[in-house]
């Protein structure tokens, strides 16, 4: 004959029995969304398709008195970047946009006035991405593909708002992190541990990453790396 169990057990194991169902539900409704992450994951790109090329990506508000020292690098080891430009810094620096096109490197959006644009609407990404974007265009004489949010900051207004000015939202898969930490070494390794091809290297023009520009990319090229544009990555 079955022990019949005591009131006291009963409870004991229909409480356990509820906690276990919360704790499943909570688990369940905190996981990460796959659609939403699908979507997203196809309107932002992190890293290109690239098997032998990398790309260098230069974000520029500031700097421009190393600009021509950046672009004597890259044509000494005959590699082509991507360089991001503010269209206030660009407003200001037109000579310096033109030699940057000219010099065969390609020139994309980073906003107009560095805002943050997780926290604009829809109208308010859209003026502040078409306005730099058209400026760029404007003064380098390129078409402009290609947006990257500052500080990486986006929202679902963000990309749509890119995504119907025809442009592609970017992101980095390495960030040498070189306007915090001024310190070359660190820079070169941020920027080469664990490159492979088809990598994003984000940077800016300070002092110490033009000078760890050269080991930079000696060491992509070393590996059969060639520094290659965002757009020529992604294609």
């Amino acid at each position: 004959m079955k022990k019949k169990l005591s009131p006291r057990a009963v409870a004991a194991l229909t409480n356990s029995f509820l906690i276990a169902i919360v704790l499943v539900i909570g688990f369940v409704c905190f996981l990460p969304s796959v659609s939403a992450a699908s979507e997203v994951d196809e309107r932002v790109c992190y890293h290109g398709n690239a098997s032998d090329g990398v790309s260098v990506m230069i974000n520029v508000y500031w700097g421009s008195e190393l600009i021509d020292g950046f672009l004597d690098v890259l044509d000494k080891y005959g590699a082509k970047a991507t360089f991001f430009l503010g269209g206030s810094w660009a407003d200001d620096n037109v000579p310096l946009v033109k030699k940057i096109a000219e010099r065969g490197h390609e020139i994309a959006s980073h906003g107009y006035f560095h805002r943050e644009h997780d926290k604009l609407s829809l109208q308010g990404n859209r003026e502040e991405i078409k306005t730099s974007a058209d400026y760029l265009a404007l003064a380098s004489g390129k078409e402009i593909k290609l947006f990257a949010p500052p500080s990486g900051a986006y929202n679902d207004d963000t990309l749509a708002a890119a995504e119907s000015l025809g442009l592609k939202t970017i992101m980095w898969s390495k960030d040498t992190i070189d306007w915090r930490d001024k310190d070359a070494d660190l820079c070169f390794r941020r920027a080469t541990e664990g490159v492979k091809g088809g990598d994003f290297i984000l940077m800016h023009p300070m002092e110490h990453t033009l000078k760890a520009l050269p080991r930079i990319l000696k060491y992509y090229l070393d590996q059969g790396l060639y520094p290659i544009t965002v757009s020529e990555n992604l294609g």
